[in-house]
């Protein structure tokens, strides 16, 4: 499915400032290493510069493709790539820093519900997670590549709508708000690893009665 010009131009400032971002982060990490693994760990060192350096090459790499993408397909396929790239150097920087890991949560819609509804019971899996930006971004009903602010009200937005309380205690719409709270929060950890703009997480959890 091709993209039309202003989703296409979209998506390619997005992945542009993730690329630069990413580049720019892979660099201190190098200058990083030299200083904290030279001493005492540079058998480890070399390997990690190694993997920094791939990670760089294969942001040439994903650069260069971002000029001839030009449908859906081929932009989810460089996005899934740009995504493995970026967990790559997080391995690296975690090894340098000699912290855990920064790895994508993994939702607990039942949590993020009974927070959203302050209170309510146990609710099922949901079996189909949501796995990309894309379809992440097409749950919530925002273009692609919106900031985490657009993403936010959108979000509050629709779980107003959505919810219960809003509709006479009738949860028959629970399913989807289920969806668009994974989706939610998908988007807050993809754009905090991204870096393409300071997460801005609320100070309390949502309530439908604000």
């Amino acid at each position: 499915m091709p993209f039309s010009t202003s989703k296409y131009i979209k998506f390619r400032q997005g992945m542009q400032t993730r690329i630069g971002s990413l580049r720019s982060k892979t660099e201190v990490s190098l200058e990083l290493a030299v200083d904290v693994m030279m001493e005492e760990r540079v058998d480890s060192f070399f390997r990690v510069e190694q993997g920094l350096e791939e990670v760089i090459r294969s942001l040439i790499e994903i650069e260069e493709e971002l000029e001839v993408i030009r449908d859906l397909s081929g932009a989810m396929r460089l996005e899934s790539r740009l995504e493995f790239v970026e967990d790559r150097w997080d391995e690296f920087d975690s090894e340098i820093r000699e912290r855990p890991r920064r790895r994508r949560k993994k939702v607990s819609l039942a949590d993020m519900l009974k927070a959203a509804s302050g209170g309510g019971g146990a609710l099922s899996e949901n079996p189909g997670g949501v796995n990309n930006a894309m379809d992440a971004y097409a749950i919530m009903g925002v273009e692609f590549g919106s900031s985490l602010a657009d993403v936010t009200a959108a979000f509050r937005i629709k779980a107003k709508q959505l919810h219960p309380d809003a509709n006479n205690g009738d949860r028959s719409a629970e399913p989807e708000l289920r969806r668009m709270l994974e989706a939610y929060q998908f988007l807050k950890e993809y754009l905090s690893l991204s870096n393409t703009e300071p997460m801005r997480p609320p100070d309390r959890p949502y309530s439908p009665a604000e």
